[in-house]
Formats: structure tokens, sequence, C-alpha cells
């Protein structure tokens, strides 16, 4: 039997929805590295791409088109929350992504609680976090800046 996507999920899976999925499917993979699980992949009578899922490493992430009266945290103009996905090469992933057009949000950072980091947006505004793990600090030893604290997270 093959493997579906719910087979392979963790035991949460974030479910992104998007105004153009099919656009959002070709962006995530040019820009970020992620591959479509095409067998996963569903069309409307119109053969509009409706649901689809795609995996970078170990992760999987499922989205959609809930209809017509849904808009794109972009065109909202607010987010109400991030991604954070770890990669194997943090500074290759960086490059590939800015260079791709990605709209970076914060550079490439040391943070508190022991990850390097770079937010970026994708094509719709949703944002992501990419990280990679370089020393291992307790959290009852994280030291958070005011900057921090601030909302930067």
């Amino acid at each position: 039997m093959p493997e579906s996507e719910l087979e392979k999920a963790t035991s949460i899976t974030p479910y992104l929805y998007y105004e153009d999925v099919a656009s959002a499917l070709a962006w995530l993979s040019r820009v970020f590295g992620f591959r479509e699980r095409e067998k996963e992949t569903m069309r409307d009578a119109d053969e509009k791409v409706v649901h689809a899922a795609m995996e970078l490493g170990e992760g999987v992430i499922l989205m959609g088109w809930p209809g017509v009266d849904y808009k794109s945290p972009k065109r909202l103009g607010h987010v109400t929350g991030n991604l954070y996905v770890y990669v194997d090469d943090l500074k290759r992933h960086f490059d590939h992504a800015k260079q791709a057009g990605a709209t970076i949000r914060s550079e490439v950072e040391e943070t508190f609680y022991g990850d390097r980091r770079y937010g970026a947006a994708d094509l719709e505004g949703h944002h992501w976090y990419f990280a990679e793990k370089i020393r291992q600090i307790e959290p009852e030893d994280w030291r958070p800046s005011d900057e921090d604290l601030k909302g930067h997270s």
C-alpha cells in the first residue's frame, strides 16, 4: 500500500492555506527546497490544485485552497504565526532562498537558545524561520535580551 501524507506526517503537521496552491507548490520547491508529494495533490473539476503535500527532510506540510473568500496573510496585511524548520546547511539554504527571491525578514543570526536561524516570507506572506542547532543550551540557562523579549521570536 502506498504511504499516504498522514502516515508520514508527525503528530502535529501544519496545514497552510494559499490563494494559489499550484504557485505555492512551485515557489516553495524552487526557493525553500521543499519536494511535492505529487501522488497526494488533489484538483477540482477545473483542474485547479485544491490540496497538496510537500516535504523537506523528515517534515511534511499540507496546503490547500479553502475557497474564494480566503485572503492570504500578504493580502490581509498581517500574519498570525510562523513555521520553524530545521535544515542541514543553514548558510547554503539562506543563500539559495535569498538569491531565488525570498523576502528575507531577518538575516542569519544566533539565538539565545542555541540555534542559528533566519526569517523569510513566502509568496503569499506566510512567515518561516529556517534554523540549525549550533549548541545545546538548557532552558534554565536561556538568557533572552531585551530585543528578544520585544516580540522577536
